[in-house]
């Protein structure tokens, strides 16, 4: 055989083996051990997926207060992160803001214009960055109106942004003049949230959730591994003893076919006249000493032969495995009760 032959026929020992230590059955111990394991994954991929939750549901809030200088409510809301890629899609962070009308101005023609500028430096003119958010088209500078006001009213305003730095600008517009209402008792109250970690919370947090899953759907194998090693593993002593010996005597079987019974009618009695009695004189008689002994001597040897043998009147103790024994009773059948041999060498009833 060649080099070849050999590493290969090496192989093929070396994977069957591994097939045979992988289809080895697991104890009780071993199953009972795997499902604590399991049944401890469950809650603790739970609880992990319930903190990624919470994680992902938990906003960060913020607040503005209108100013009176610049006739809007402006804040840098820092930066705001996820994994979202640049343009309208499904990873964008939630941004709400929540404009309280406290002291609109008295005309109907006036709305509500809310901003979200994408910007690093929020001190700089932003004007020409709002005009272009009106404009549309450009995920980056996001710009929403509400209109038909009612004094202490509050509206929400939704948007989605990309990662980034962003400054909100909130202010009241005249759309008749089409500019910035400037009125001296305007007044307006911003209250905002952003979800900065509802995507990646939340992507963990169903992870979290399918691992705890697959853990319980093991469990559930191991407890009915070991529901059905309990089932049948453990029996009494005495049980075991009656299977052995049900098994033994099952296994053996009867010894031969019972013998035929009479194939025909009786044999038919004489159909003559009888026979006829002797002619001549009789012989002469025996002693009586002789005569005695030819009678008695037949009637001892009839009765030798077919006197039946006493049946047996005591019981016997016949073994059976692992150091048991079981009573036979004289009409052939057995006691339920197992027997052990003492250091006396007497039977006494095993006691479990």
């Amino acid at each position: 055989m060649t080099d070849t032959g050999v590493v290969a026929d090496e192989e093929e020992n070396s994977i069957d083996s591994s097939q045979e230590e992988a289809e080895e059955p697991m104890t009780l111990d071993q199953r009972k051990d795997e499902l604590k394991k399991s049944r401890w994954n469950v809650f603790l991929w739970l609880g992990i997926a319930v903190l990624m939750f919470t994680f992902a549901l938990f906003p960060m809030p913020f607040s503005a207060d209108y100013d009176d200088f610049t006739d809007s409510t402006e804040k840098d809301i820092g930066l705001v992160w996820g994994p979202s890629l640049a343009g309208d899609d499904l990873f964008d962070v939630p941004l709400h803001l929540d404009v309280t009308a406290v002291n609109p101005p008295t005309y109907s023609n006036t709305s509500i214009n809310a901003y979200v500028i994408k910007m690093n430096n929020c001190q700089q003119n932003l004007g020409i960055f709002t005009e272009e958010a009106r404009l549309g088209g450009n995920h980056a500078y996001q710009y929403q109106t509400i209109g038909d006001l009612i004094e202490g009213e509050e509206y929400t305003f939704k948007f989605s942004v990309d990662p980034g730095q962003y400054c909100i600008i909130i202010q009241y517009y005249n759309e008749t003049s089409g500019e910035v209402d400037g009125t001296f008792n305007n007044d307006m109250t911003v209250k905002g949230k952003v979800w900065p970690n509802q995507v990646i919370g939340g992507i963990f947090g169903l992870i979290c959730l399918s691992l705890s899953a697959f853990a319980f759907i093991g469990a559930q194998k191991h407890g009915a591994h070991v529901k059905q090693i309990l089932e049948n593993g453990h029996e009494s002593t005495e049980q075991k003893v009656l299977a052995s010996l049900t098994d033994a005597r099952v296994a053996a079987g009867p010894s031969g076919p019972p013998a035929p019974g009479p194939t025909g009618p009786p044999a038919p009695g004489p159909t003559g006249p009888p026979a006829p009695g002797p002619t001549g004189p009789p012989a002469p008689s025996t002693p009586p000493e002789q005569q005695q002994t030819t009678v008695e001597q037949p009637s001892q040897e009839m009765d030798t032969v077919t006197a039946p043998s006493p049946p047996t009147s005591e019981a016997t103790f016949e073994p059976a495995e692992g150091g048991y024994f079981y009573k036979k009773l004289p009409d052939g059948s057995y006691e339920q009760t197992v027997y052990v041999q003492n250091s006396e060498g007497s039977y006494v009833p095993y006691e479990g």
